[in-house]
């Protein structure tokens, strides 16, 4: 009666504490650094390629949408539509107004395999009111891709003599 007891005990402990088959087989990729840093620069590389030749929504392709933050003059935006508005409204249709933009200086630092920080300049010429700063991003990975999901901005104007 006790053999049975514990035979019984040792099986239902082996039944329900066993891992399946398929996840002591399966194995975890490590995280490549290298390829996810590359992805998230490929992002802003596309988002600038895309202003520069005035598409304002192939820009904003690199934020999340619709809930992306964006804090720019001392103020939160209203999310994605609201950002693409601004920029069309602002920047308008034309390289004169629009400028070109230049992303420089880029560090990323990683939070968590769907995480990480970016932190760099950019320069926006144009003849009226060119401005310089610095841009500091929340990226998550979301569906395999890298999206902005918190962009702040801190720019100025500079002075031409």
């Amino acid at each position: 009666m006790i053999r049975r007891v514990l035979v019984s005990l040792l099986t239902a402990a082996a039944l329900f504490g066993a891992a399946p088959a398929s996840a002591q087989t399966a194995a975890v990729a490590p995280f490549d650094e290298a390829g996810e840093r590359a992805a998230i620069l490929a992002v802003i590389s596309a988002m600038q390629a895309s202003w520069n030749r005035g598409d304002y929504r192939g820009y904003m392709q690199g934020f999340r949408n619709p809930d992306v933050v964006f804090v720019s003059g001392g103020r939160i935006k209203d999310g994605w539509q609201g950002a693409l508005d601004d920029y069309i409204r602002n920047y308008g249709p034309v390289p004169e107004t629009r400028g070109t933009l230049t992303f420089h200086d880029m560090t990323v630092e990683f939070l968590a395999p769907d995480a990480a920080q970016l932190v760099g300049g950019y320069t926006l010429d144009r003849p009226e009111r060119p401005m310089e700063g610095i841009n500091t991003r929340l990226f998550r990975k979301l569906d395999g891709r890298w999206v902005i999901a918190l962009n702040h901005v801190s720019a100025y104007e500079v002075l031409r003599p």
